[in-house]
């Protein structure tokens, strides 16, 4: 009853921009993780680095990930060469098959550890610095005075040395490889404020501002840290997909023996052993067995199919009910569920057109800055003032442009955003997903595990004797087949008492046997295997339409099969969902790899006019495409393995709680729940912080323009320089806030 998959792992190839390889040039393929990826400044200095090198066909930087997706000849180089390439550039890199995952965790502590040391000592300076610079310096004794600075100065050397070392250490590998890069002026400016007030300390004058240096510091890591923790958490997708693969799998020798060899090791041509309940290590064609496969994996179905010899199977997939040998016509990076990794990894390299676009005004920030400051250093000295004034009113200038407004115009809004969201059952997992939500026009649906609950229900219980489903109960708590399950959970849910059954057996594609003491024999299973060819023959009536379907309990031989119907039955709201949608002006459509049948009968259901069926992951992705070219934006809303490719290509993807982890990996949110209201929530609080993001983007605008002219003019200290950069993002976070009260329609 599940669909069969037959895939061309050539047809559903990324059409990725590439360099063409000439005939008979070998490709191979590797992911890179780049540590200290921070900017599109960054992006072009790899991808410019790396085309230069020789044996390069193409080369793609994912910021958001901080990876480097590399294909190259390996005749002429090879991983260790492009690393070493990276290094000379300034970049460190590792395969990312041997970085631990435990990095990104790691670093998300680090800067948190940083900003918990940048806030105390702030907090503790302010205290000194309030008393000298608030009325009080000229009731207060020079030496007091002096020893209020030196404290201070004790305080901020250490905790700027620890807390700024996220910016030292970037801004210091750019300068190596004689490139700017953000961090480069934010690190100037700390050094200099630093030293000047360190100097006017060890002189005894009041100009000493290391408030405004700590101060600093902490502001720039609460967005850094805020920035960080939401890249992070969409890191790995296509790296986690691989992770579904079985291991380890058992070999069989021509000359009798087995041996237990790793995935990686394995090639096509081999015969594997697939036991019962473990998954296919490879992509083959069954030589030897009959078993239910469960592809739930693949086609996002839960109904297993039937896998005779001949067949066609696929790495990721389970045996449910025998064991087969298989013979491998795929292995490794080879593989369906390898090819579909590459689709995500593809995808996802068209998820950062916003941060790239922010990556390219912020790559004018460095030089501006920079200017600025040297302007307002060489205009001062010009004018007659003293090197102490002029560096002094070019530190303010350095202070106040850091763009702390602009890094927390975004992500205070996502903090603010994410936070409501979680309160209606949504998690956000990608850092741009909010900005891709608020611009869609079209929602697409899958339909099992998505518009339906995704698993088998027994509609017709009441019609069933509590004798009956007790024994069939007791014959299906055997099987790890969804139907099994059902009617075990049927009988559970009536509070019925019943015992599994010892020697059941299991015929795949039919069903389970067992013979009793009497030596009559009961059957659970299909309706031939059960003598209910003939629908009339069965007590009881399917009434369920299209998209049910039936087992068959057969008490003993002779006597009337009992059916038991199923069906997949939908979510509660989503009829409801969709009307709301429509109402709203989006367009909706149904895309399912299920049979035509069942799809329209879940579309007439759910009110969905458009909709697909039988498309498999590459033709997913094609129909995303063809809405794309007729101007829409699509949010994907599916769970499966096969959604995964679509998920990441779509223009915003959203998955259920109950899909596959791959697919919340790949999806920009996870639906926690069995509702789907929550989708119209997502999108309008989506539009919502769109529009507060642009306020702030607006607010930081108005404070630069208004600053730094006065600072540039000599009205600006750099302690009221670091407040009023302070103050600035207060009130982006502050407009920020306001989104988790404000009330929303679509």
């Amino acid at each position: 009853m599940a669909l069969a998959v037959d895939f061309d792992t050539q047809r559903i190839a990324p059409q990725a921009s590439r360099k063409v390889a000439q005939p008979g040039e070998a490709q191979e393929h590797v992911v890179l993780a780049v540590e200290n990826l921070n900017c599109g400044g960054c992006m072009r200095k790899i991808e410019r680095s790396l085309h230069e090198a020789p044996g390069i066909a193409s080369v793609r930087a994912n910021l958001s990930a901080k990876r480097v997706s590399v294909t190259f000849d390996p005749q002429t180089t090879g991983t260790e060469a492009i690393i070493s390439t990276l290094a000379g550039a300034g970049f460190r890199a590792a395969d990312l098959a041997v970085s631990p995952a435990s990095e990104t965790i790691s670093a998300d502590r680090d800067l948190l550890r940083r900003l918990a040391v940048a806030g105390f000592a702030a907090a503790n300076i302010m205290l000194l610095s309030v008393s000298v610079w608030a009325g009080l310096a000229s009731d207060m004794d020079p030496e007091i005075q002096s020893l209020f600075h030196w404290l201070s100065a004790l305080i901020a050397l250490p905790a700027i040395a620890y807390a700024g070392q996220p910016f030292f250490r970037s801004a210091l590998t750019a300068l190596n490889a004689w490139r700017l890069n953000m961090d480069v002026p934010i690190s100037l400016a700390l050094l200099l404020a630093t030293g000047m007030s360190l100097a006017q300390t060890i002189r005894g004058t009041e100009q000493v501002y290391f408030d405004a240096g700590v101060s600093l510091v902490f502001f720039l890591l609460i967005g850094r840290y805020l920035d960080q923790s939401l890249r992070s958490r969409a890191k790995g997708a296509a790296q986690n997909l691989l992770g579904l693969k079985s291991g380890w799998a058992t070999v069989l020798n021509d000359d009798g023996t087995s041996e237990r060899l790793p995935a990686r090791a394995l090639l096509a041509g081999m015969r594997i052993l697939v036991p019962a309940g473990e998954r296919i290590a490879v992509d083959g064609r069954i030589v030897s067995g009959t078993t239910d496969i469960d592809e739930q994996l693949i086609t996002g179905e839960t109904l297993p199919r039937t896998a005779r010899p001949g067949d066609t199977v696929y790495a990721g997939t389970t045996a449910l009910t025998a064991p087969v040998e298989v013979e491998a016509t795929a292995a490794d990076d080879a593989t369906l569920i390898a090819e579909i990794a590459r689709l995500m990894e593809t995808a996802e390299q068209n998820k950062g057109r916003y941060v790239r676009l922010a990556d390219k005004a912020a790559a004018l920030y460095a030089p501006v800055v920079h200017a600025l400051g040297l302007a307002t250093f060489l205009g001062w000295v010009l004018l007659g003032a003293s090197w102490e004034t002029a560096l002094t009113t070019a530190i303010s200038v350095l202070i106040i442009t850091c763009p702390c407004a602009l890094a927390l115009a975004v992500p205070a809004v996502q903090v603010a955003a994410t936070s409501r969201l979680f309160k209606h059952g949504v998690i956000m997992t990608a850092s741009d997903g909010l900005e891709r939500l608020a611009e869609v026009d079209t929602i697409v649906f899958d339909k099992t595990g998505t518009l339906t609950l995704g698993e088998p229900e027994l509609t017709n219980a009441t019609d069933i004797p509590d004798s009956t489903l007790a024994a069939a109960a007791a014959l299906a708590m055997t099987s790890r087949h969804p139907y099994a399950q059902a009617v075990v959970r049927a009988a559970r849910n009536r509070g019925l008492e019943f015992q599994p059954l010892s020697d059941v057996n299991e015929t795949p594609g039919a069903g389970l046997s067992h013979s009793g003491e009497n030596g009559l024999e009961v059957r659970l299973g299909s309706a031939e295997w059960c003598g209910a060819a003939n629908p009339a023959v069965a007590i009881g009536t399917d009434s369920t339409g299209d998209n049910a379907a039936s087992l068959y309990y057969l008490p003993a031989p002779g006597s009337s099969p009992v059916a038991f119907q199923f069906i997949d039955a939908m979510r509660a709201d989503a009829a409801e969902t969709i009307a709301l949608a429509r109402t709203a002006g989006f367009q909706v459509t149904l895309l399912s790899g299920d049979r035509v049948k069942a799809v329209k009968q879940t579309a007439t259901a759910a009110g969905i006019e458009d909709w697909l069926a039988a498309r498999r992951p590459h033709e997913k992705i094609a129909e995303l495409d063809r809405l794309k070219a007729a101007g829409h934006r699509a949010l994907m809303v599916g769970d499966g393995l096969n959604d995964a490719p679509a998920l990441a290509a779509a223009h915003a993807s959203l998955s259920p709680a109950s899909a596959a982890e791959v697919s919340q990996i790949a999806s920009d949110g996870i639906i926690q729940g069995s509702r789907l209201a929550p989708i119209i929530e997502t999108i309008a609080v989506a539009r919502r912080a769109r529009r507060m993001s642009l306020e702030n983007f607006a607010i930081a605008a108005a404070y630069n323009a208004i600053c730094i002219p006065l600072a540039m003019l000599g009205f600006v200290t750099p302690l009221i320089a670091a407040i009023a950069m302070s103050a600035s993002s207060i009130i982006v976070t502050a407009n920020a806030l306001r989104l988790t009260t404000a009330k929303l329609k679509l």
